[in-house]
């Protein structure tokens, strides 16, 4: 092979690495504001949610919700119940708020295994909300 074919070969294949970091970037900065917006939008709901429900009513939320996780088999179900748990024993607005931080930043953290927990969470919450408060 000649050094002009092991150049070309090179240029080649590092366009290539390029091409697919550049793919990945955009991938990742989609991702970052899909979750940015989906954290936001949770946060509307969550407000309106402990504002304007009986601690009764978030209770059972609670309760559904963990099921729901349960039911799919959720890895970080243990540590959610338990924080849960705490934010119930106070149900003060600002506790409750406290929780779902902890919780969003425990779970989008950093990881794959994260990202697909965080997610498979808020699709959990998602259901559990429209189970409670179906749309009319």
């Amino acid at each position: 092979m000649s050094e002009q074919e092991k150049n070309n070969e090179w240029d080649s294949l590092w366009q290539e690495y390029t091409k697919s970091l550049e793919g990945w970037k955009s991938l990742f900065e989609q991702m970052q504001n899909a979750s940015n917006d989906m954290q936001a939008k949770f946060n509307q709901v969550w407000e309106k949610a402990t504002t304007e429900s009986s601690a009764d009513t978030m209770k059972s939320f609670g309760e559904n919700w963990q099921k729901a996780m349960t039911d799919a088999g959720m890895k970080y179900f243990k540590e959610f119940g338990e924080n849960w748990q705490k934010a119930l024993n106070d149900s003060n607005a600002s506790v409750f708020k406290q929780f779902a931080e902890n919780w969003q930043n425990t779970l989008s953290s950093s990881g794959l295994e994260q990202m697909q927990a965080y997610g498979e969470t808020m699709k959990k919450f998602a259901e559990t909300w429209n189970s409670m408060w179906p749309r009319s």
